[in-house]
């Protein structure tokens, strides 16, 4: 293991072509909101991530189905994470689902579902 136990990745979807100021938005929804979730159910992550610096790593899926996908097995492994579903104010349709937040969690836990998946 590297310097970093817990991390948390943010998995977009990459057919929707956000701008860069929509990436970052909607990145910052799903790591707050991802993080209240680890912060309520898990406090131990919650701590040791932010003591190591708060890892976060942005990743793309393919589409929504992907990403759905990536939801449902993050849920059946008992990850805590957040979906983001836009508003729909400025570049995608009202209910547009954006991306995924995953953890902070133990990054062997994490990796095994996003361990494969590129870079954004």
């Amino acid at each position: 293991m590297g310097e970093f136990e817990y991390k948390q990745v943010i998995v977009f979807r990459n057919d929707l072509k956000l701008s860069k100021g929509k990436i970052a938005a909607q990145a910052g929804h799903a790591a707050v909101s991802a993080a209240q979730e680890v912060h309520k159910r898990h406090r131990g992550w919650w701590d040791a991530w932010i003591f190591e610096g708060q890892r976060k790593v942005a990743v793309k899926v393919k589409d929504e189905k992907e990403l759905l996908e990536l939801e449902e097995q993050t849920n059946d492994l008992g990850l805590p994470n957040a979906l983001i579903v836009d508003k729909g104010l400025t570049e995608v349709p009202p209910g547009t689902i954006t991306c995924l937040g995953i953890g902070p969690a133990p990054e062997a836990m994490i990796d095994k579902l996003t361990g494969k998946l590129p870079l954004l």
